[in-house]
């Protein structure tokens, strides 16, 4: 035994491994380290262990892709397909990077739901809210590096809505397109952002995390009736901790530590079961037919284009996001103490149900991809509307050759990106119809430029005559 001990000791020695762990050698709350409540502490290790197992599997792959417009879309293929393992290291990316979005998400619940932003740990949460972020910033840099339909167009839409930010919006539109539209030079900005600049900024943040954790200890479980004052709650910390005396090292790491080997084991798992997200076809900016699929973390984000009312694009997209950024930011600075548990704080909780609620709709909703024109729908048939009538059936035509049907449904048939317009004549007469056709609102595009004045007046004598043909829209 002691000629085990003196090798241990010269390492102790000469790599200072007694220093390195001696920031988790302190007491904590006994939450954190038996009973049922430890478990509500160890998705922090979880999102740690994800992360590196992203900054891995990055590495790999980076050594065979190549930024380029003219070969990124062919490197990948070439990873998928070639590379010896390279579609379960491309899988376990891609798996990795929604199990990191889930697990953040569940965490900076817990920590809301347990009201430990509040008095010391304010700059805990500021700093996991960054966090949180730049991980939804990497999830959508990440999908641009795939260069293909659904990459490319995803961020086009996404810097077509940073541009409506008031005052910087063209700035910052811009700079995620590295120029005005997309293009090599985009590739290469992005491929910078993901691969160095944001996995840097999260290192540091990171590290700034868990030496904040450690500074000010482990939040104990909140408890009725006594709330946080900022004069006296660091002395009863101390004293709640000491008087329990329950070492974080080495049961509470373990028991985090042995969560972030479940999450990579099952990250990798899956990637053997499930494979890599299929590739869309290759970019191809002139095709308008495409039909872009976001990864499902930022569709509710999408969502909200096929909901918001016409109008109020700016409040939905911009004003609402931005806004909800903002005061997940100063949360900790205006409501840094007071009471912590759930049921003393019941607005709190209702909030955070809404916005979960909220959340999982609009993802429910994008899924479904109404956000998107169908460009698949067929024209209408004189069968379908009932009709001979030349004039309307050359209407329908138009309506289906022109693109109106993508985005419009008429008797159910057609996109549901703009309002249904089976009844459109109840709400306009002839001349507002020709109106907005002409001059556009909202996303709808003006088609003065566009359409023919005969094909105009041929799509108001569709859409004043459909209401009463073929089968009604309610029945």
């Amino acid at each position: 035994m002691n000629q085990l001990r003196r090798p241990i000791e010269f390492v102790k020695d000469r790599l200072g491994f007694e220093t390195l762990i001696k920031p988790l050698d302190h007491n904590a709350p006994p939450e954190t380290t038996e009973g049922k409540s430890q478990w509500a502490y160890i998705f922090g290790f979880g999102i740690l262990f994800s992360f590196l197992l992203q900054i891995t599997t990055g590495i790999v792959l980076a050594t065979n892709y190549v930024p380029s417009p003219e070969s990124a879309y062919e490197s990948v293929e070439f990873i998928t397909y070639e590379v010896r393992f390279g579609d379960t290291i491309r899988a376990m990316h891609w798996i990795g990077a929604s199990a990191m979005v889930i697990l953040v998400l569940i965490h900076a619940m817990r920590v809301f739901l347990t009201a430990s932003y509040k008095y010391p740990r304010e700059f805990n949460w500021i700093s996991g809210v960054v966090l949180l972020y730049l991980t939804f910033g990497m999830a959508l840099s990440g999908q641009l590096l795939r260069w293909d339909q659904d990459g490319v167009w995803t961020v086009m839409v996404a810097a077509n809505f940073a541009g409506r930010v008031p005052f910087v919006g063209e700035h910052i539109a811009q700079f995620v397109l590295a120029g005005e539209t997309v293009s090599g030079s985009t590739l290469t900005q992005t491929y910078a952002l993901h691969v160095f600049i944001l996995p840097i900024a999260m290192v540091l943040l990171i590290g700034l995390h868990l030496f904040l954790v450690t500074y000010h200890g482990i939040s104990e479980l909140p408890k009725a009736g006594k709330p946080v004052n900022p004069e006296t709650y660091k002395q009863e910390y101390e004293e709640y901790v000491e008087k329990h005396q329950r070492p974080y090292w080495p049961q509470g790491i373990w028991n985090e530590l042995f969560f972030g080997g479940l999450v990579v084991t099952i990250i990798v798992s899956l990637a053997f079961f499930l494979g890599p997200r299929d590739l869309a076809a290759s970019p191809d900016l002139t095709d308008l037919d495409s039909q872009p699929q976001p990864d499902w973390f930022i569709v509710w984000y999408y969502a909200l284009i096929s909901i918001k009312p016409h109008g109020y694009e700016e409040v939905f997209l911009v004003y609402l996001p931005l806004g909800f950024f903002l005061f997940l930011l100063i949360l900790p600075l205006i409501a840094g103490k007071g009471e912590r548990h759930p049921s003393k704080r019941p607005f709190a909780i209702l909030g955070l149900s809404v916005v979960a609620g909220l959340f999982i709709m609009l993802t429910v909703v994008g899924l479904r991809a109404p956000w998107v024109p169908d460009y698949e729908t067929e024209p209408l048939q004189a069968e379908q509307l009932g009709t001979q009538d030349e004039r309307i059936l050359e209407g329908a035509r138009v309506f289906h050759e022109r693109g109106c049907q993508y985005c419009h449904q008429v008797h159910r048939e057609g996109g549901e990106w703009g309002p249904d317009l089976t009844e459109v004549s109840t709400r306009m007469g002839s001349e507002q119809i020709a109106v907005r056709i002409v001059q556009g609102i909202g996303n709808m595009p003006a088609y003065q430029d566009i359409l023919t004045t005969e094909e105009v007046d041929l799509l108001v004598e569709f859409l004043n005559e459909v209401d009463e043909l073929g089968p009604r829209a309610d029945e």
